[in-house]
């Protein structure tokens, strides 16, 4: 039973992502996902004018008439909203939680597939795969993805991005425009103890580096990096008691001291260049959004490169 805090926060979602996809987001959709593959739909002979890489020289030979291939766009596609439910994504400063800006970004893009006439399923993780919605059309079914982002329960508190990303390629049997939404922060691998009570490294966790280039290699995979502006940056408030929302380690930092804020704040950029990196070799340009900001104006602009990027391929 859906307590009446989440239920107006579903009607909230709903209302705000209806209007936007409609008013603001409409066609930029279109133009960034639709028409991502090319279905072979017949022969027929060269005309003056036509390009002539579409020649299919086998055909040309056998018949000898210059024929060309004809292609078909891919109106209909598959998008698979693979979010990260994990403990850190409950934090945020800015007038709202992680998760809550998570929700709205899927909601939308789950609103722009449903207007396009495509299918939208879900895939929920954290350490594990928490839950899968089947990619189905239809604003019921948007509902119910709306719904279990802001009221499902996670079993687990971690993150294991690369488990969650090869789930999400076995599930998918035809390619399809994947948005993986995350912070992309993961605790490092819990260490074990064998019986003489020595520690002993765990089995290294493959890198979601891998799993990302593996999945793009058959798929279009959108990363979405959710943060907020004090993962990087710490006020000038004393001494405070911060807890790892994943591990659940408590530690106490002087933010007094300049040493330590500005210590903070070069960890959190070492580790978003590692992250970016990984992007960076698996050629995939991430949509970058914090809490407390208008994620729309960002979105819009990341459906723009991606249409102008798709028109410069079509005209080389």
């Amino acid at each position: 039973m859906l307590s009446p805090e989440i239920r107006r926060k579903i009607r909230s979602i709903e209302i705000r992502t209806s209007r936007l996809v409609s008013d603001v987001l409409a066609g930029q959709y279109r133009s960034a996902f639709k028409g991502r593959g090319m279905e072979f739909e017949e022969v027929r002979p060269y005309l003056v004018g036509d390009d002539v890489r579409a020649i299919d020289w086998n055909v040309s030979a056998r018949v000898g008439v210059p024929h060309i291939k004809l292609f078909r766009e891919e109106r209909e596609l598959t998008v698979l909203l693979a979010v990260d439910l994990s403990g850190s994504l409950s934090f945020g400063t800015r007038r709202e939680l992680k998760r809550e800006l998570v929700a709205e970004v899927a909601a939308t893009l789950a609103f722009s597939a449903i207007r396009s006439n495509d299918r939208v399923g879900m895939l929920l993780f954290t350490d594990r795969t928490e839950a899968f919605v089947p990619p189905k059309k239809g604003p019921r079914h948007v509902l119910r993805i709306v719904r279990d982002l802001l009221a499902f329960e996670p079993q687990g508190r971690g993150t294991n991005i690369a488990r969650a990303l090869d789930e999400v390629a076995r599930s998918l049997s035809k390619r399809s425009v994947v948005c993986v939404v995350s912070d992309f922060l993961e605790a490092p691998a819990p260490v074990q103890h064998t019986s003489n009570a020595s520690p002993t490294t765990a089995p290294a966790r493959e890198s979601w580096e891998h799993a990302l280039a593996r999945l793009r290699r058959r798929h279009d995979v959108i990363p979405i990096v959710v943060g907020d502006v004090r993962e990087r940056e710490l006020p000038n408030v004393g001494i405070i008691e911060l807890e790892d929302l994943e591990t659940r380690a408590r530690r106490f930092f002087d933010t007094s001291s300049r040493w330590v804020r500005e210590g903070w704040s070069e960890v959190a950029a070492e580790r978003a260049e590692a992250r970016d990196r990984h992007f960076r070799r698996a050629r995939i340009e991430p949509l970058v959004l914090e809490t407390g900001e208008d994620p729309i104006p960002p979105l819009r602009a990341y459906f723009t490169r991606r249409e102008a990027m798709r028109s410069g391929r079509r005209g080389a």
